[in-house]
Formats: structure tokens, sequence, C-alpha cells
């Protein structure tokens, strides 16, 4: 058969068969990894073979060949989930160019299944995937706090996984793992109501009272408490939590009785505390009880290089709950996303994977599946100088505008720009009001 000897010349393992059927009899004794057919066969056809082949053998790429170049017969294939489909007579350089994409990405999703696979048996810390540095130390430091009843305060941007961190905390308490973990988010409920949650209430103690209720930091039990977003908490509701953290007790609302709390507490916010602080809408008192050990976690733009890692890991996950072969990502379309600043983080960036396997037509996501926004990014740069003399830029205009710059890709938070710039917080604003000096021609 030439196409045999053909591919066989060019350093490939290939075997011939003559029919869909047989096809599927040696795949069912020895899976490969691609299938390089015609759309007309005996019997069963190749759009036929294709949707055989994603639903019984996933990890295998099909490729198409066919004499009649209809744009409804590919668009068929790549439904039925062909990986490629190629007009004949196509030249053997095309053909191995897409033969050697196949077996690249289909190794690579392998791999991906492989790490996520062995991240959820080996790792007690699955849902905060990366192999960043940053994500490394992360996740030493959760290792190390999470023996001590130390209080935490986690600190982020929205969509980074604050959540994450408290539920691995939590399960790598060794006395708290197996008492509950009970959440509140501080800011979802006017301070009448969220001390009452809080804290409980005795019968009777406002109209709607008809019964007695123990409060969250009793219902934790032994187990931990998460108040989210804490940075949120009304100025009042801020000295209440104060006194019951310092006492290690709480009073029912319209009780007289101290009750004793066993809990661990954990705060998370996505502000900047410290600004808030000097701003007078955080008590610095309170921010000190809570601030015993300070995690934050990295905003995606601070590890790109976790981008594809997450991205794939999505959609494997998408695949195995609507139990489906996962998609891939073209090459333009995996550019995109590493290029792109993702301020609403890794949640942003399961919710464009979740768009974009929900619009795809064919096995592999393109431009087209992606967010229009994300498409047309344009990463920002700073612009050091020109090549005209008049236009070159003071040190004091550069530094200003890379600390500006920085600011932005922080979403203001000016602790995490002073800690990557190397500078203290108060040299940010005497650089963001420094004038530039007049320059002289």
């Amino acid at each position: 058969m030439l196409l045999q000897d053909l591919l066989k010349r060019r350093g490939y393992d290939v075997e011939a068969v003559y029919s869909a059927a047989a096809c599927l009899e040696r795949m069912r004794r020895d899976p490969a990894d691609v299938v390089v057919c015609d759309i007309q066969m005996p019997g069963m056809n190749g759009i036929e073979l294709c949707d055989q082949l994603y639903h019984r053998y996933p990890d295998c790429a099909p490729i198409v060949l066919t004499g009649y170049g209809r744009l409804d017969t590919a668009i068929a294939a790549l439904r039925a989930g062909a990986w490629d489909f190629l007009t004949k007579p196509a030249s053997a350089d095309i053909l191995e160019i897409a033969i050697d994409r196949a077996l690249e990405e289909f190794a690579m999703q392998r791999e991906v299944k492989r790490l996520i696979t062995e991240r959820a048996s080996d790792d007690p810390i699955p849902d905060l995937l990366g192999e960043s540095a940053a994500m490394r130390e992360l996740r030493r430091t959760i290792r190390r706090v999470a023996s001590t009843d130390a209080t935490v305060l986690i600190q982020g941007e929205s969509g980074t996984g604050k959540e994450n961190v408290a539920g691995a905390l939590h399960r790598l308490s060794p006395g708290r793992k197996d008492h509950p973990l009970v959440a509140i988010n501080c800011g979802a409920m006017p301070a009448p109501l969220l001390e009452s949650e809080l804290f409980g209430h005795v019968k009777g103690a406002f109209t709607d009272a008809r019964n007695a209720r123990r409060g969250l930091f009793l219902e934790a039990g032994r187990g931990t408490l998460l108040l989210d977003e804490i940075g949120e908490l009304p100025l009042e509701m801020q000295a209440k939590l104060l006194r019951v953290l310092q006492e290690r007790t709480v009073r029912p609302v319209g009780g007289d009785e101290e009750m004793p709390f066993d809990a661990r507490i954990i705060a998370a916010t996505n502000r900047d505390l410290e600004s808030e602080v000097e701003e007078g809408r955080f008590r610095e008192d309170l921010f000190h009880r809570i601030n015993v050990v300070a995690i934050t976690v990295p905003s995606l733009r601070e590890r790109s290089g976790d981008v594809l890692l997450l991205a794939n890991a999505f959609i494997q996950r998408i695949a195995a709950r609507r139990q489906t072969f996962g998609h891939t990502l073209s090459r333009a379309a995996a550019q995109r996303l590493v290029d792109y600043n993702w301020p609403g983080n890794v949640r942003e960036l399961e919710s464009c994977i979740e768009r974009a396997t929900a619009l795809c037509r064919t096995q592999e996501i393109d431009l087209p599946d992606l967010p229009k926004h994300i498409v047309e990014h344009q990463p920002t740069r700073l612009e050091m100088s020109t090549s005209t003399p008049a236009e070159l830029l003071t040190l004091d205009e550069i530094n200003q505008r890379y600390v500006r710059q920085v600011l932005a890709a922080v979403g203001g938070n000016k602790t995490r720009a002073a800690k990557i710039l190397g500078i203290d917080r108060r040299s940010i604003y005497r650089r963001l009001e420094q004038q530039p000096v007049a320059r002289t021609e």
C-alpha cells in the first residue's frame, strides 16, 4: 500500500487494514495513537468510524482523507471526532505535519492527565494546581501552617482561590480536619444579621427570634471558621469581633452568658488591609489580631507559566463531568491565553474554558471559541524611550510610570506592589506624588 510504505519510510510504525470494522478490531487488540482513514470505505464510512473511535478510544487521533473537499463533509468529520481533515491528494509533508502535531498534542494531554491524577492521589492540596515557584511556595506555607492553631489571614485578588487555601489548611490540620469547616461572607449581610449569624441569639432577642440559635463560632466546634471578605466588615462589627477573638468567648445576641469556642479562625480578603487601616476603614488592633500568619495567594499574572496547565486541567475536568473526550487548544488559542492579563484570575480562566468547550464545534479550541476581549487583548508595555531625543524620558518619569503600571497589575494593592518593586509602601506614595523634573534643552 503506497501510503503505508510512505509513512514507514518516514519512521512511523504503520499497519494497514482495509475496512472500518477491521480498524476497530485492530484497535481492540492494540490501540494506535493515530488512525488515517478515508471517507469512502466498504461498510462503515470514515465519519462513522471517527465517531466510534472518539467514544471508544479517546486517546487516539483520527485523521480523515477525502477526495471530496466539501465544507459540510469536513464539518461532519470534525464533529464526529476527527482530529484533522485533509483533501486528497495530500502531500507526504502535509500528512507528516498533521500526524506529528496530533502525536504532540495527545502526548501533552496524557501528561496533563497524569499530573492531575498524581496530584489528586498524592497531594493533599489538589485544588491549588500550578508548578510555578509562587505556587510551590504557597503549598509549602500551607503545609507548615496547617498543623498550628495560629489565626491566618489569606490575602489575594478575587478569583485567585483563597477559599481553596482555607480548605487546604483545614484538611491538613490533624486535630480539626474531622470537624466542620464553616464559612461566612462578611460583606453579604447587614451588621445586625451578621452579628446573629456569627454569635447566635437567644429566644426573643428580636422580633423573629422564635427560637434560640447557636452562631457560627459555636457551630464550627473544634473545626475551622472562615471569615471571608473580612475587609467588608462594618466598623461596629469590627469592635465586637475583636472582643470575641481576644476573649475566645461569644455572647449570643440578647443573652448574658459568655460561651467559649474552640474553632480555628481564618480570615480572607481581596482588599489591601494595611491601606484600609491607614485610611481609617479597618481597625488596626483587629488587623494585628487576625494577621498572625499572612498567606498571599498569587495572581494568575504572577504565575503565567501555570495558565496552560490550569486550562488543560479545566478541559479534562469538564470532559469528565460531561463524560466526553477533552478538547485541545490550538497554538493560537494557547498563546492568547498566556498573553492575557486575567483580572479575574483562575475563576475567570475556568469560566473562559467552560465557555470555549460549550461553543467549540470541533475537537480543537481555537480563537473564535474564546471571548472577544481575550482575543483582542494587547499586552501592556512600558515605553521607556523613543528614537526622538525630545521624547526621551527622565528617570523620575520612568519610575513613576512603572510604579503605576505595577499598581494596575496588582489591582491597586500597594502592599503587593511594594513587595514586587522592592520598596516600602510609603515610598510608593512618594514616587506617585513626585513632580517630574523640568528638562532643559
